[in-house]
């Protein structure tokens, strides 16, 4: 069953995770969902620095919104922040640095973040594919640490800024890798059996899916959506999946066209319109499951998951500085 769910997954994102998926997608795309002034409104974006979080940032930039670049490397983040400035005319670019698998950092930030700024937006697009296992300073799974508990706490921390806003959104950043996962709570820092970083990525994909899922329930006044931006040409791509960039490299997306969709589900009026807690692709909301994979979760599954991840995140909290 195992080679049957990544078979399928790979000849469906041969298909349309591709630039010839996008581009097919794209005729039916309404160019006006995303013609607007967002002039006023203030958006929060992880790992803007490069890939599908610049290009996002650059997009909303020229639109007129208050960016805030959450980034780990420094360097890296002041040339994004430079450029993105510089190519829009917005000087309301605004730069923080922030290791997003480093807890209590991240408690640190959002906590300080919440008494300066308002927030409209926030961009969960931070992640990490580490291929060997390796652990943070906290002793953490570094994958799980920046693709699940990082967002996780940064979500967690900054929703009550969120509520107080008009047509708040949170977008998180997924794979299509998650659809050959199934929930797995029982070993969420890859403790036992072999490591497999691509799975282990992908299972902390399926984790965000299920944590958009359930906020869209507990914050009815919250838009929240999940996105596969397909297979895109980004930094990441390149330094994480070499073979794969080898072998696919002419048939990636650009990092705008991966972009694209979490462009569409932050500034457009047609994307509030649907359901909270939906998965997106190419715009449109897709199933979080593959016929007969045998991936879906009892929800008690989903709510322990919620419950550990809370746990964890608050002995973080405690041991922050202010």
């Amino acid at each position: 069953m195992s080679w049957y769910r990544n078979t399928v997954w790979f000849v469906k994102g041969l298909r349309e995770y591709t630039r010839g998926g996008y581009e097919s997608a794209s005729k039916h795309f309404n160019p006006a969902d995303v013609e607007v002034d967002v002039g006023g409104r203030s958006f929060l974006i992880t790992g803007s620095n490069s890939g599908i979080g610049k290009a996002t940032a650059k997009e909303i930039a020229r639109r007129g919104g208050t960016v805030h670049l959450v980034c780990r490397n420094k360097e890296r983040a002041q040339f994004a922040q430079e450029e993105i400035v510089t190519e829009t005319g917005n000087q309301n670019i605004f730069l923080h640095i922030v290791d997003i698998s480093n807890p209590k950092e991240v408690w640190k930030f959002a906590e300080k973040f919440r008494k300066e700024h308002k927030l409209n937006v926030l961009i969960n697009n931070a992640g990490c594919m580490v291929n060997d296992r390796e652990l943070t300073e906290d002793g953490l799974e570094k994958n799980f640490a920046t693709n699940t508990l990082g967002t996780y706490i940064l979500t967690t921390a900054l929703l009550p800024l969120l509520e107080k806003e008009a047509d708040a959104r949170v977008i998180t950043v997924s794979s299509g890798g998650m659809l050959v996962q199934k929930l797995n709570i029982s070993d969420l820092q890859s403790e036992n059996g072999t490591f497999d970083g691509t799975m282990v990525y992908a299972q902390n994909k399926r984790q965000q899916v299920v944590l958009t899922e359930q906020w869209a329930k507990a914050h009815r006044n919250i838009h929240f959506s999940v996105m596969h931006p397909g297979w895109a040409d980004t930094p990441a791509v390149r330094s994480s999946m070499p073979d794969f960039y080898k072998q696919m490299k002419n048939s990636l997306r650009t990092e705008a066209q991966g972009a694209d969709t979490v462009l569409w589900l932050a500034v457009s009026a047609e994307a509030t319109k649907l359901p909270s807690g939906l998965f997106f692709q190419d715009r449109q909301p897709v199933a979080t499951h593959l016929p007969l994979a045998s991936t879906r979760s009892p929800p008690e599954d989903e709510e322990k998951l919620m419950a550990v991840l809370e746990e964890l995140s608050q002995k973080f909290r405690s041991s922050s500085p202010g």
